[in-house]
């Protein structure tokens, strides 16, 4: 396991599904935890009961991230629960595919403000929380050399390659990528890191509840690879972003896709 014994961070978007993975997966490395949720209540407890068996601290925000002034509070609200803030990882988000001809503007703002919007202001909220940690931490610790403070965005392959019905959702995962590049290089100067994880195909509990026909083998025929992914996979990744360990790494987008935007949905048995 990463080390992130005593991390302070907050997941967005994590009562369930990839963001549940990567909260219980960073209590799992030592961090404490505050997990974000809009509408997931009953799947937020469970991974706070997951959280709190494990012995580190967790407190659950419900909040709408569409609003900023919430996004905001939330970022405010975890830091004082926590006593502070290491990373931040936006996680938060909507798909909702949709034909281009049907999206209307409700539509597209409901997508853009969650997937995009909120990433932007609770990234800037954060960003007090997470120097004024690392002046926290020198202060206690005499010559310690701090790693800096991290933000990890959750994109995905649709911001890499086309698929029939995800025009806005897409869009915003592009967005999100452009957003990471670009704020990796306005926050060096303050020692904060800023990366994004694009996960392929990552099996969660909505497969199956919006999809009653989904099972594991059908998912397994999707990826390159031979499975789908799991949700503590894009974890491991996370917990390795916001560690000391990536103190060298920032602006980057991560494919975790089992080779899905490698063989570029190509049949390679056929190829060969």
């Amino acid at each position: 396991m990463i080390d992130l014994k005593d991390k302070l961070i907050l997941v967005t978007g994590s009562g369930t599904g990839v963001g549940s993975g990567i909260a219980t997966t960073f209590a799992k490395c030592g961090a404490d935890i505050v997990v974000h949720y809009n509408s997931s209540k009953k799947e937020a407890e469970k991974t706070k009961e997951i959280i709190t068996s494990l012995g580190r601290r967790c407190k659950l925000i419900k909040s709408n991230l569409k609003i900023v002034k919430e996004c905001r509070n939330t970022v405010d609200e975890a830091a004082t629960f926590l006593g502070g803030l290491d990373a931040l990882v936006n996680n938060a988000g909507l798909t909702m595919p949709k034909d281009f001809n049907d999206i209307d503007e409700d539509h597209f703002n409901d997508i853009f403000y969650l997937n995009f919007r909120s990433y932007f202001f609770c990234a800037q909220q954060a960003i007090k929380h997470l120097i004024k940690r690392g002046e926290k931490l020198s202060e206690f610790k005499k010559k310690y050399n701090w790693a800096g403070g991290s933000i990890v965005n959750i994109s995905s392959v649709h911001g890499k390659l086309g698929y029939p019905g995800h025009s806005v959702y897409a869009s915003t995962k592009g967005a999100i990528n452009s957003f990471t590049k670009q704020l990796s290089v306005e926050l060096i100067s303050k020692h904060i890191r800023v990366n994004a994880i694009a996960p392929g195909t990552i099996e969660v509990p909505s497969y199956f509840e919006k999809d009653p026909s989904y099972n594991r083998e059908f998912g397994n025929s999707l990826v390159p690879w031979g499975r789908v992914g799991l949700p503590e996979e894009v974890g491991h990744l996370a917990a390795y972003l916001v560690s000391d360990l990536s103190e060298f790494m920032t602006g980057e987008i991560i494919h975790i896709d089992g080779g899905l935007t490698s063989a570029m949905n190509l049949d390679t048995d056929k190829k060969s």
